[in-house]
């Protein structure tokens, strides 16, 4: 007999499978990181050891990646100490600004920790993003995995290319005794020469949404707090702002939250380049990631390491609509009648999957469908 309160329906709450571990992969060095790779004929996929991040996801026939690199160098997370705060500063995002790259996992939290988290040792969006990583290849698949020592919570993604496309499955385990409440997110980050100002153009299967409640940056350009439906945002003292295309202004910064539309149950976001020719995007079912952030850093932050010089855009899809601490998250609890975080039961996995694809296109498309849909 099951026991009461538990979920085994694919892709919520399942049992831990064991699995035969695949052969190392040789390390290789990436801006000065070791790192693995994985490819086919069309793409590059370059994953980094320790953060685990996807750093880049490379079309071979143009070399071009629409993920970030930061223009300042980059460290492994665990080199990081007070010597490198002159560089990368002295908060609890320092470790993480050190070795960000691409695409990160968020987790346990989506946002900063608390001043008791942070003097434990947690840094801002969780240790996913800095942890270390076994990973292991078989052909065109990749399996990555980490034990986070803080949350106790055990991480695991296997990445499959197929064609254009790369699967991703993705699980998350209490180690623990204790149910526990968690932000879940997929910080995918855009970068030049792939995202250029005023050209860039994206989509977002979203409805409701908000400008995020206060000052997100040095310039800020929307309503704080104001509610709208995609993709018009509100601006400060009047007019809308249409988030499909790259802002193309000198300086600028925002946040918005994005539901996912909830007629639909699987969400994606795509980006277009025209300059390139390729299109860029995510395909996630709605019942894993119901939020969608939209992030903007327009050569806004003037302090080390962003030094003024950084422009990217970030689509984070995942169980929380605000980058914010556990309390925070916990205390809001639901944002238009929908909740801002998810449990993970004591002793359970959570599982889910989604999709990536970079194409050849001559204009964004209208949806993005993957190959096993």
């Amino acid at each position: 007999m099951r026991p009461k309160g538990r979920h085994y329906a694919h892709n919520r709450c399942v049992r831990r499978k064991r699995v035969q571990s695949a052969p190392p992969l040789t390390t290789q060095i990436y801006h000065n990181r070791r790192a693995s790779i994985v490819e086919n004929d069309a793409l590059r996929v370059v994953v980094l050891e320790e953060g685990g991040h996807l750093a880049a996801i490379v079309d071979k026939a143009s070399g071009i990646s629409p993920l970030w690199i930061p223009p300042w160098p980059s460290i492994e997370p665990s080199s990081f100490t007070s010597a490198h705060e002159a560089l990368y500063g002295s908060g609890s995002d320092a470790r993480l600004l050190a070795g960000i790259m691409g695409h990160n996992l968020c987790l346990d939290i989506f946002g900063g920790p608390s001043d008791d988290e942070a003097a434990a040792g947690l840094t801002a969006h969780g240790e996913a993003s800095v942890a270390r990583y076994e990973i292991a290849a078989a052909s065109q698949s990749l399996t990555m995995s980490a034990t986070l020592p803080l949350a106790q919570i055990a991480v695991r993604r296997v990445l499959d290319l197929d064609g254009r496309w790369i699967r991703v499955r993705e699980s998350v385990e209490n180690l623990t005794g204790i149910d526990r409440p968690i932000g879940w997110t997929q910080h995918v980050t855009l970068g030049p020469p792939y995202l250029e100002k005023g050209a860039t153009e994206f989509r977002l299967s979203a409805g409701r949404s908000r400008v995020f409640e206060g000052t997100f940056g040095p310039a800020d350009y929307l309503e704080a707090s104001g509610d709208f439906t995609w993709p018009m945002a509100p601006l400060k003292g009047g007019g809308q702002r249409d988030l499909r295309v790259c802002n193309g202004a000198p300086v600028s910064s925002a946040y918005t939250a994005h539901l996912v539309d909830p007629s639909i149950d699987r969400a994606w976001f795509g980006a277009f380049s025209p300059a390139s020719s390729l299109v860029f995007g995510y395909v996630w079912q709605r019942a894993d990631f119901p939020w969608a952030g939209l992030w903007e850093e327009n050569n806004s932050r003037t302090h080390s390491p962003w030094n003024g010089r950084t422009l990217t855009r970030a689509v984070e899809f995942g169980v929380s609509p605000y980058p914010e601490s556990r309390r925070q998250m916990v205390e809001r609890g639901r944002l238009f009648d929908h909740p801002t975080f998810r449990w993970l039961p004591a002793r359970a996995r959570l599982a889910a999957e989604y999709w990536i694809v970079l194409d050849r296109a001559t204009a964004m498309p209208e949806n993005l469908t993957p190959p096993r849909s």
